[in-house]
C-alpha cells in the first residue's frame, strides 16, 4: 500500500488533477467549493495500472494553508509535484518543492497541468525551467508529464508513470511498533469517533486497544477502513480510518498519534539534524522561537544550535529543539522548521534524540551521542534509545529506537552478552548508568548511616524514591546490588554491606542502665520515654533482642518477656481461656501492662479474643 501526496502552487490544478485521476473529488467543504481552492486537506485512491492501490493526499497550495500542506505529506511516498503550464514556477511551486527535499521524498512524478492552454513552444520553456528548478533537489530525475484535466490528455500516461515510479519505492516497514499521526477527526452518528491518517511502522487490528499520544488517553479500535472497504488488519503505509470507542471526538485532534499502550514515550525536547535553506531570511541563532513540523504535528519550540552560535542559510547542524508541549516522535522521523513572521519555511531534516540530555554541561556528550548515531550503526542507536538515569521497558525502547524488530532485538541480544546493557526485571539500563546509579545508592546509604548511625538501615521505599526508580527493576537491582557487594538486605531495611551498629562508649552505659531499671520491675516497667535512652537508642536493643516492645512507649526487658509470655501459655493450655485480670493476677501487676501484652499476642497471632476471653490460635493448640 502506497500514499501519493500533491505539492504545487495555488490554482495549479492539483484537485482537479485528482478528481480526474480517480473520480474523487479531494475538496470537501463548502467553503472550498465557493471559493474554488482547497483549504483542508482532501483525500482519493485509485487503482494503477498492474493492480496497485493508493492512497492520494490532496494538499493546499495556499501560502495561508501551508501549516495544512504539512500536515498531510508527513507520511507520503511518492510527490505529485503540479505546476501549471501557463503560469509555470511559482512561490509555492518552490516552497513546496523545498518541503519535499527537507523530507526526504526522494520519489516522484512532475505534472504539468493545464497543458490544452499553451502551445508548444511555451510548453518547452516551462519544461526547461521546471528541469533547472529540480536540479539541487531531491527530484532531480523524476520524470515530466503533460497533462490536461480538462480533455483528459495524458492521464494514461500518469498512470503508467506513477506506477513505474512506486516500482522503486520500498514498502513500509513493519517495526512492530504501529503509529498514525492523526490527520483528520470527525464523528458519525452510530459509530462515534474517527480518526484518519497515514498508518506507520506496524499494523493495528480491529479490538486493540491503543494510547493516544501525548496525553496518554486509552481506547479501543470498534473498526478500520482502508479506502472506505472495512478491514480486520490494516498495514503499514495505508490510509487508514479508525473508529475508537471509549473516546470523545473533543479528546483528540490533528497531531495526535495512535499507538499501543506504551510504546512510544512524549518527548518535551528533541535534538536533530538541522540543514537550513539557503534561501532562509537569516541564520538561526540561540533560542529562536519557531514552527515545528513533524508527521501531522505542529508546535512552537525554541531552537539553540549545539555547535556554535548560529547556522547560517545554507549549512547544516546539530540542534537542541525544547518544545512547548510534548509530542510522540521517534528517531529518525523527518520534520520542518518555519518562522511564524514573516511566514517563511527555514529549514527541516531528521530527528536524532527523542531524550536529550537537557543541561548546557552536558553539550559535549550530547553531540558526542548526536555523531555516534549519525554513524547509524543499529548497537550505537540501541544504546542511545536507552540512555537514561532509569531503567527503560523493553517495548518502551524497541518502540524508542526506530528500528526494524529483528535489528533491534539482535542488537539487543549483542549488547547485552556485551554487558553494555544491564536487564532488570524487563526493563534495561545502560552499564554506565549502572555503574553511576551503584555509585549514588554507595553515597545515599552512607549518608543515611552517617546521620543516622543507630538505625539499621534504611527502608526500601525511600531509598527506592530518592533515584526515581518503579518497584520491579528497582527490586531487581536490590538483588544484584546484593550480590555485588553494595548493600545487604534485611527485611524492608537496607544497609551499606560492610555497615555496623556501634554504640559509643556512653550509649552503652545508658543501655545497661536501662536494662537494669527494666529488670527492676520486671512486669511492670518504667515508660519507654523514662529510660534515658533516645528512640534509635530503644530500637537498637530491639535489634539486638534486649528488650521487646509490647505497645506504645512500653518495652519488657527479653528474658522478663519470655517468662510473661511463658507463664500465660501454660494457662491457657490448661485452663482453655485467660481472661486480662487473670493475666493481671498471675503476673502480680496490674492492668496497664496486661492488657498491652494481651493486645500483642494477639497481634502476633499466638492469641485470637473470644468475647472476654483470650484463647490460643488453632496452630498453637496443644496436639
Amino acid at each position: 500500500m502506497f500514499t501519493i501526496g500533491t505539492a504545487g502552487h495555488v490554482d495549479h490544478g492539483k484537485s482537479t488533477l485528482v478528481k480526474a485521476l480517480t473520480g474523487i473529488d479531494p475538496d470537501r467543504l463548502p467553503e472550498e467549493k465557493a471559493r474554488e481552492m482547497t483549504i483542508e486537506l482532501g483525500f482519493a485512491w485509485m487503482t494503477l495500472p498492474g493492480g496497485v492501490d493508493v492512497s492520494i493526499v490532496d494538499v493546499p497550495g495556499h501560502e495561508r494553508f501551508i501549516r495544512n500542506m504539512l500536515a498531510g505529506v508527513g507520511g507520503i511516498d511518492l510527490a505529485l509535484l503540479v505546476i501549471a503550464a501557463d503560469e509555470g514556477v511559482m512561490p509555492q511551486t518552490r516552497e513546496h518543492l523545498a518541503i519535499l527535499d527537507l523530507l526526504g521524498v526522494g520519489h516522484g512524478v512532475i505534472v504539468l497541468t493545464k497543458c490544452d492552454l499553451v502551445d508548444e513552444d511555451w510548453l518547452s520553456l516551462v519544461t526547461d525551467d521546471v528541469r533547472q528548478t529540480l536540479l539541487p533537489t531531491v527530484l532531480k530525475d523524476a520524470p515530466v508529464c503533460v497533462v490536461s484535466a480538462a480533455t483528459g490528455q495524458g492521464l494514461d500516461d500518469l498512470r503508467t508513470e506513477i506506477a513505474r515510479a512506486l516500482e522503486t519505492v520500498p514498502p513500509k516497514p513493519d517495526l512492530g511498533r504501529p503509529r498514525l499521526p492523526v490527520d483528520r477527526v470527525f464523528t458519525l452518528t452510530g459509530f462515534g469517533t474517527v480518526v484518519t491518517g497515514t498508518l506507520l511502522d506496524g499494523s493495528f487490528s480491529v479490538g486493540d486497544e491503543v494510547e493516544i499520544l501525548p496525553e496518554g488517553r486509552r481506547a479501543r479500535i470498534r473498526g478500520l477502513q482502508t479506502h472506505r472497504h472495512k478491514v480486520a488488519t490494516a498495514t503499514p503505509g495505508s490510509r487508514t480510518a479508525l473508529n475508537l470507542s471509549g473516546l470523545a471526538v473533543d479528546e483528540v485532534q490533528r497531531g495526535d498519534v495512535i499507538a499501543r499502550p506504551d510504546q512510544l514515550r512524549r518527548s518535551s525536547a528533541l535534538d536533530v539534524r538541522l540543514q537550513l535553506l539557503a534561501e532562509a531570511p537569516r541564520p538561526l541563532k540561540g533560542n529562536d522561537e519557531v514552527d515545528f513540523f513533524s508527521g501531522a504535528s505542529e508546535v512552537l519550540a525554541r531552537a539553540t544550535p549545539l555547535e556554535g552560535r548560529e547556522i547560517a542559510p545554507g549549512d547544516s547542524g546539530w540542534v537542541r529543539l525544547r518544545l512547548a508541549r510534548p509530542l510522540a516522535v521517534v528517531p529518525a522521523d523527518r520534520f520542518i522548521l518555519r518562522l511564524a513572521s514573516p511566514s517563511v519555511t527555514l529549514g527541516g531534516g531528521r530527528i536524532a534524540d527523542v531524550n536529550p540530555r537537557l543541561h548546557h554541561r552536558f553539550r559535549a556528550q550530547s553531540l558526542s551521542w548526536l555523531r555516534a548515531l549519525d554513524e547509524g550503526s543499529p548497537d550505537q542507536i540501541l544504546l542511545t534509545a536507552a540512555r537514561s538515569d532509569r531503567p527503560v521497558g523493553v517495548a518502551m525502547l524497541m518502540g524508542r529506537c526506530g528500528l526494524a524488530a529483528d535489528q533491534a532485538q539482535a542488537a539487543l541480544a549483542r549488547l547485552l552478552e556485551t554487558a553494555q546493557l544491564v536487564e532488570l526485571d524487563g526493563a534495561l539500563l545502560t552499564a554506565t548508568a549502572w555503574t553511576a546509579v551503584a555509585a549514588r545508592i554507595r553515597t545515599e546509604l552512607e549518608d543515611y548511616h552517617r546521620r543516622f548511625p543507630l538505625r539499621p538501615g534504611i527502608p526500601r521505599d525511600e531509598l527506592r524514591s530518592r533515584i526515581g526508580w518503579a518497584a520491579k527493576p528497582f527490586n531487581a537491582a536490590v538483588n544484584r546490588w546484593m550480590a555485588e557487594g553494595v548493600m545487604a538486605a534485611q527485611g524492608a531495611l537496607v544497609a551499606a554491606a560492610r555497615f555496623e551498629i556501634r554504640l559509643p562508649p556512653e550509649a552503652e552505659g545508658r543501655a545497661r542502665q536501662a536494662l537494669a531499671r527494666l529488670t527492676e520491675t520486671p512486669f511492670a516497667p518504667p515508660p519507654e520515654n523514662e529510660l534515658g535512652l533516645s528512640p534509635d537508642e530503644v530500637s537498637l536493643l530491639i535489634a539486638r533482642g534486649a528488650v521487646v516492645r509490647v505497645g506504645p512507649n512500653l518495652v519488657f526487658e527479653r528474658s522478663s518477656y519470655d517468662d510473661m509470655v511463658r507463664r500465660t501459655l501454660a494457662q491457657l493450655h490448661t485452663s482453655g481461656k485467660i481472661t486480662l485480670a487473670e493475666v493481671r493476677d498471675l503476673l502480680g501487676t496490674s492492668r496497664k501492662y496486661a492488657q498491652p501484652l494481651l493486645e500483642h499476642l494477639d497481634e502476633q497471632k499466638i492469641t485470637r479474643r473470644v468475647g472476654d476471653d483470650h484463647v490460643l490460635n488453632a496452630a498453637r493448640q496443644p496436639g
